[in-house]
């Protein structure tokens, strides 16, 4: 059951070339984040598993940032839609996706998709980089996908608004997902810390549903109450409602997160990281 369970929103690189050489193969989507002046469509033409679709998490994840609905506002369904059906996504299609960066960024695609209706969704565990140190290969080519039929609906994966963003900081149940510097630096007063960058190796690897469960257990995630996340751009926050996810616990995305909190200039921003800092377990 652990095992089904985790596997329904992570695929490990064995896992994945076993997909690629079997006869239903997924749509798999090379999420990019524009970095040190590269764009994704640059650090896709560097490198990306066979027959990957380019995807900018800037432009096709996201609608231009709109002042209080936060620095990722969700993308228009029917923008979105047309770019899954490009990306020849059908109804029954599955989907991995990744990114370079241990799959931090695509947990804003598996989280998109899954909220627009699509219930296959994987993030491809460790990233590209786990994919080449498995031996997987990797190319320039640019496919050409067969156009899909898919019709998305809104709602499917829970968020919560601003308003109970507040009700949930009050009850202690409001998680920063950041890293601790960017919490310390201004955070939703009540807020607490619990950063997805730990779920991960130091290889960028799922840690094991142990060592998570504990994790989330000392900061009294188990399950039994509704939790949220933000980040700065429901990035590294839907991140980590997939890796909650993969343990079987549910959890609610702020999307509008810490940028459209700050855009109003009546909410308060609190400093520092006690005492509303989530017990951490060590790292091994």
């Amino acid at each position: 059951m652990t095992d089904a369970t985790r596997a329904q929103h992570f695929v490990s690189a064995p896992a994945l070339a076993a997909l690629l050489a079997g006869p239903a193969r997924p749509v798999i989507l090379d999420v990019g984040v524009p970095d040190k002046g590269a764009s994704a469509r640059d650090q896709y033409a560097q490198g990306h598993l066979p027959g990957a679709v380019s995807v900018d998490l800037a432009t096709h994840l996201q609608a231009p940032s709109a002042g209080t609905a936060g620095k990722r506002p969700l993308p228009p369904l029917s923008v979105l839609q047309d770019q899954a059906r490009g990306w020849g996504i059908s109804a029954d299609t599955p989907v991995v996706v990744y990114d370079r960066l241990a799959g931090t960024k695509a947990g804003r695609a598996w989280w998109v998709l899954r909220w627009a209706g699509l219930r296959d969704v994987r993030i491809l565990d460790g990233g590209l980089a786990a994919w080449v140190r498995d031996g997987g290969a990797v190319t320039d080519g640019v496919p050409a996908p067969v156009p899909g039929n898919v019709t998305l609906s809104a709602g499917h994966l829970p968020q919560i608004t601003t308003e109970r963003s507040v009700d949930f900081a009050q009850q202690g149940r409001l998680f920063d997902a950041r890293t601790r510097a960017q919490y310390a630096d201004g955070h939703i007063p009540g807020a607490r810390w619990l950063s997805t960058r730990a779920n991960l190796t130091e290889d960028g690897l799922l840690r094991d549903e142990q060592w998570l469960r504990e994790r989330f257990a000392a900061a009294g995630i188990d399950g039994s109450a509704e939790v949220g996340f933000y980040c700065g751009g429901a990035v590294a926050a839907a991140h980590e409602v997939a890796v909650l996810a993969s343990i079987g616990i549910p959890a609610s995305l702020f999307v509008t997160s810490f940028g459209g909190w700050t855009a109003d200039p009546t909410r308060e921003v609190a400093v520092g990281q006690e005492p509303r800092v989530a017990h951490e377990r060590a790292l091994p």
